[in-house]
């Protein structure tokens, strides 16, 4: 049972890294080969209601892979004039992302303040709503006053999740 786990656990983590890698891969290609691709199936949308899932903190360099997702999100649906809306749940590890910078230097130990204020509020600007979760705060000792400006505070990330797939929020977790 337990080693049947972890192979499961094993090949789950593996497709999880190799699609991190083929998005960051064309997210990175040089603009030159747009010009050998043929689309197929083209993908417009009309309207999507989207949820990112972001209780863990993926890096491809510096940059969060959540916050690196939802920006080009965002930008997809304003080019294509998509309806709908945009929300990343923080919770658990992913929390530290939405402190401002004097609770970002409490608990991460460091004197820089939050590298990701101003990409979070980029995505805010761009119409994501962002939130964290009570939850989470709770158990790392973060009040409504250690968040940035426009984070908005829900009960729980779990609870929430479910709320929003069951109004047709489409989950993400990158």
């Amino acid at each position: 049972m337990k080693r049947a786990f972890i192979i499961l656990l094993s090949g789950v983590l593996f497709a999880s890294m190799v699609l991190d890698m083929a998005v960051l891969a064309a997210d990175n290609a040089p603009a030159q080969n747009d010009a050998k691709i043929k689309i197929d199936i083209p993908v417009v949308l009309k309207k999507a209601n989207v949820v990112f899932d972001i209780g863990r903190v993926s890096f491809s360099g510096d940059m969060p892979f959540a916050l690196r997702y939802m920006s080009i999100l965002a930008k997809m649906f304003k080019e294509q004039g998509t309806a709908g809306q945009i929300i990343g749940v923080f919770y658990a590890d992913a929390s530290r992302l939405v402190l401002n910078d004097q609770a970002y230097n409490a608990h991460r130990q460091v004197a820089t303040g939050n590298p990701y204020k101003s990409l979070i509020a980029d995505l805010m600007a761009q119409g994501v709503q962002i939130e964290e979760c009570a939850n989470a705060m709770k158990m790392q000792h973060i009040s409504n006053d250690d968040l940035l400006k426009g984070v908005k505070v829900n009960s729980g990330a779990n609870l929430r999740m479910i709320q929003l797939m069951q109004e047709g929020f489409v989950r993400l977790q990158p």
